[in-house]
């Protein structure tokens, strides 16, 4: 009813008025295409994040599937190469390049990063390559009268799912191992570690930066 008075209203305007009313008409319907488009833009902006959410769900599921080396098996592996103390262990895409590898960071002599990559397959060490870190002496300070290492943590977190990584959380009061698991279905889980008692608890902090980042992109 409202669309038939318009219309009538412009068809008496172009009447008196003549180019009046189809300036009147054209700019209507260009608020209307506006308001279109950006609800158009929107809803494939949500679309497209809810994409990428579940193609990384889906490139993690990909990942834990093609290993059949644990994360304690590759930090095993990659101390037989390189002696030192393990820092972090990592299942991920060497390079980028669509293949996946073990990447594990070794802290040798107390003041030499290495990465070491391990293939998944296998547990053979790939390759390995010095690193700079800025964050030794933090390392080295946490780690510092800890009883467990980073194989024992990994082994200790593996009780809750398959472990897609494992690595010092050196900043902050409690310093702790942080380990990321995968269950079958795909749920994803941060754990931490104690670094004497190699007790694991669900990292609840990981969990509220989560909620607060999906409260920032509603925002």
């Amino acid at each position: 009813m409202k669309r038939n008075i318009v219309i009538a209203a412009v068809t008496a305007a172009a009447l008196i008025g003549g180019g009046t009313a189809t300036a009147l008409a054209t700019t209507g319907d260009d608020q209307g295409s506006a308001r279109q488009t950006a609800n158009t833009k929107l809803s494939d902006d949500g679309d497209r994040d809810d994409q990428d959410d579940r193609d990384d769900r889906d490139d993690d599921a990909a990942r834990v599937s093609s290993s059949d080396v644990t994360a304690p098996e590759a930090i095993a592996s990659a101390l037989k190469h390189t002696s030192g103390t393990a820092v972090s262990a990592e299942l991920d895409d060497e390079d980028d390049g669509g293949k996946v590898v073990w990447k594990v960071d070794v802290l040798s002599g107390g003041t030499t990063w290495h990465t070491v990559s391990v293939d998944p397959s296998s547990g053979k060490v790939l390759g390995s390559h010095a690193d700079d870190e800025d964050d030794t002496a933090q390392v080295r300070a946490a780690l510092k009268g800890s009883s467990v290492t980073a194989e024992e943590a990994a082994k200790a977190a593996a009780g809750k799912g398959v472990v897609t990584s494992v690595g010092l959380d050196e900043d902050g009061k409690d310093k702790s191992w942080e380990a990321e698991t995968r269950k079958s279905g795909g749920a994803e889980q941060d754990w931490k570690i104690d670094l004497k008692s190699g007790k694991v608890t669900a990292d609840h902090d990981d969990d509220q930066d989560d909620d607060a980042d999906d409260a920032d992109d509603q925002d």
